[in-house]
């Protein structure tokens, strides 16, 4: 696995590579949204588990979801309220986002601003990314560069010491229309 700098890593994604980087909750796996397919590859993943969009802040997010005006103004209250963090939000995906990101149900996307101020970072230089958490499908999120690296040996990952989230994945909460259903309870308890 080469550990590469900021600056290589986002050269690395603009080239079409997967990428690997810390967050506020495991470490990630990364690449840009129109190349989500070498994602599943990498990490072996079933096409019916959707990949999560990552943004720098809020307003890089909402181009790729659809919505009434009343929907938009409780999905911004929510975003106001828990981004940045540890929460994921299914919202109704626009014609923006790459099918590729959720192979089996293109009309949802899960989209989330992380609160790690080195993945903003990342994502401010690159734009959303296609992003899941750095493990092979179906066992626990690697937590360590020596993990990552000794699974993932073609991954870019980010040269840094401390990789440490805080090792619990995101809350999902997916929109119905007219509320929230949790679909994975992660480090954040959503009041709904």
């Amino acid at each position: 696995m080469p550990q590469v700098s900021i600056a290589e890593l986002v050269a690395g994604v603009r080239a079409g590579c997967v990428v690997s980087f810390p967050t506020d909750t495991v470490p990630a796996l990364a690449a840009l949204p129109e190349r989500a397919d070498l994602i599943f590859a990498t990490k072996q993943r079933s096409q019916d588990k959707p990949l999560i969009l990552m943004g720098a802040k809020a307003e890089d997010l909402w181009d790729y979801v659809i919505g009434t005006e009343a929907e938009w103004r409780v999905w911004q209250q929510v975003a106001a309220q828990y981004w940045a963090g540890a929460l994921t939000l299914v919202l109704p995906a626009s014609d923006r986002v790459p099918q590729a990101m959720n192979p089996t149900d293109p009309t949802t996307i899960g989209v989330r601003v992380p609160q790690s101020a080195i993945a903003r970072e990342i994502l401010a230089q690159t734009g959303p990314l296609a992003t899941t958490s750095a493990n092979l499908s179906g066992q626990p999120p690697l937590e360590t560069l020596t993990e990552i690296a000794a699974q993932f040996p073609d991954v870019l990952t980010l040269q840094i010491s401390d990789v440490s989230g805080i090792g619990v994945p995101s809350t999902v909460a997916k929109w119905m229309g007219s509320g929230w259903v949790i679909l994975r309870q992660g480090a954040v308890v959503l009041e709904i």
